[in-house]
């Protein structure tokens, strides 16, 4: 990858000699004479690093520098030909990742680029390490849903906003019908992106504000905010259509017809996450015992609702 550097003078002799000297090490070059066009040729162009003078017209080195790290996540290199009025502790307290004194030595100025490049690209690959850390606390490995850990700690947050604002909540229990079956007949690594394949089939059958976790085993849940329970049962519906309608393939064969056992309950004011998890996946249950591929809501919330597909659907 070409690095993009921004020279930043008002100079054109040195503004000149830096571009040529730059772009024959290898780099990309766009240069500014003030701190205005160089903050619209960041708006508009991929800038990796800024080199700028102390001194421009209008906004100086400093204040430019200082303007951009608040707005930008990029490094700025200054340069003065003042030592006396500026000091490197000025130039670093207000942004800047480097200062240099004119007259540029320009194997010195590789050098500092080079630096302050391998820093940025050291702490980018931190954050990405950060960030991989902090998916792996709520993601599923299996099936990349959220895991039970987020789920409960995201239904707190819901119910709290419940409790507080009288929003209704939903949640939904799945249960695959007879995964032991397909496990036993195709073996743990199929079954494997069998679950896989179903938690992402699952997934693209939701709405923008909900969300799927995999709860344990073969059982999901997903946790529809804003949503009632008539309301969350036309994404249930849809999910078991969905499976009906699209077989499962792996390898080019087609597995045995998946269904699926779903609950729903809706959140009940002051009912507590215990009560609510349970109420939902005893409502799972239920389904299942009503003969499985059915779709129920808990009566706390109202009447049992079932929805059976016949066997050909």
């Amino acid at each position: 990858m070409v690095n993009k550097i921004l020279i930043v003078e008002d100079d054109d002799a040195v503004s000149k000699l830096l571009s040529d000297f730059l772009t024959r090490s290898g780099f990309q070059i766009n240069t500014a004479k003030s701190a205005e066009e160089a903050e619209d040729i960041l708006i508009s162009k991929e800038i990796n690093t800024v080199i700028a003078d102390i001194k421009l017209p209008g906004l100086d080195g400093i204040q430019f520098t200082n303007k951009i790290r608040k707005r930008f996540d990029i490094d700025v290199v200054v340069m003065t030909a003042y030592s006396s009025e500026y000091s490197y502790e000025d130039a670093i307290r207000n942004g800047a990742s480097d200062l240099i004194f004119k007259p540029v030595k320009l194997n010195e100025l590789i050098l500092r680029i080079n630096r302050v490049l391998r820093e940025r690209s050291l702490l980018n690959e931190r954050d990405k390490m950060i960030k991989d850390l902090q998916r792996l606390t709520i993601e599923d490995s299996l099936t990349g849903l959220f895991n039970s850990r987020h789920f409960f700690a995201q239904l707190d947050k819901e119910i709290k906003r419940s409790d507080r604002y009288l929003h209704p909540i939903s949640l939904m229990f799945i249960d695959i019908d007879n995964f032991k079956a397909i496990n036993d007949t195709y073996g743990h690594m199929i079954g494997d992106k069998i679950l896989s394949l179903i938690a992402k089939r699952i997934n693209t059958c939701l709405r923008s504000h909900d969300t799927a976790y995999r709860f344990a085993g073969d059982e999901f849940t997903i946790l529809l905010p804003e949503t009632t329970s008539d309301e969350a049962k036309f994404v249930a519906d849809r999910i078991i259509a969905k499976f009906a309608q699209e077989p499962i393939e792996i390898n080019d064969k087609e597995i045995s017809k998946i269904t699926l056992s779903i609950g729903i309950s809706e959140y009940q004011l002051n009912e507590g996450s215990e009560q609510f998890v349970h109420r939902s996946d005893v409502t799972m249950y239920e389904a299942k015992q009503r003969g499985r591929n059915n779709v129920v809501i808990s009566p706390v919330a109202k009447e049992y609702q079932i929805t059976t597909l016949p066997q050909n659907f």
